[in-house]
């Protein structure tokens, strides 16, 4: 019989080069508006003008979500900007099931990854800590306006291609 190896799920895609912030703010119900705040200031701080309103809705619904569903003490936001994209992780340490997008017709609630899905180029979840995890992370990316998509894909093809090798 041959055995069967199940490689392990996809990396959240990290740019190559620039520039990384962290916030980590206590679990209380002002860490939505902190991290909106953070993340507005360092995008207009880096010169990101055109990400900044679509950055500050997707990391307000990302920890607004970390905070309502969790018992997580903090939560982490961290922040590569490079001069074509922004990627942001959103981390909490209640490795519980991970959040997918999805709504009920008439529900007043559940739409906030509906709408991170919807304003990013990319996004996904994440555990850390193998077989026992510790944390997850819900991250996105946000492509500055007229790039090409195409080279931003190119970017992660070089850099997956790169985790691998050194594995």
């Amino acid at each position: 019989m041959t055995p069967v190896t199940v490689p392990p799920p996809p990396a959240p895609y990290l740019p190559q080069r620039g520039e990384r912030y962290r916030l980590v703010a206590p679990n209380s119900p002002t860490a939505p508006r902190v991290a909106r705040d953070f993340v507005g200031t360092l995008l207009r701080a880096t010169e990101h003008p055109g990400l900044v309103d679509d950055a500050r809705l997707c990391v307000s619904e990302v920890v607004s979500n970390a905070h309502c569903h969790t018992r997580s003490a903090r939560i982490r936001v961290d922040v590569t900007v490079n001069r074509r994209q922004v990627m942001v992780y959103v981390t909490d340490d209640e490795p519980g099931r991970l959040p997918r997008p999805g709504v009920a017709p008439h529900a007043e609630s559940g739409r906030g990854l509906v709408i991170v899905e919807s304003l990013t180029d990319r996004w996904g979840t994440t555990t850390r800590g193998g077989r026992v995890r510790r944390a997850k992370t819900v991250w996105f990316v946000l492509v500055e306006p007229g790039l090409c998509a195409e080279y931003a894909m190119s970017e992660k093809d070089d850099l997956l291609r790169d985790i691998v090798l050194k594995q």
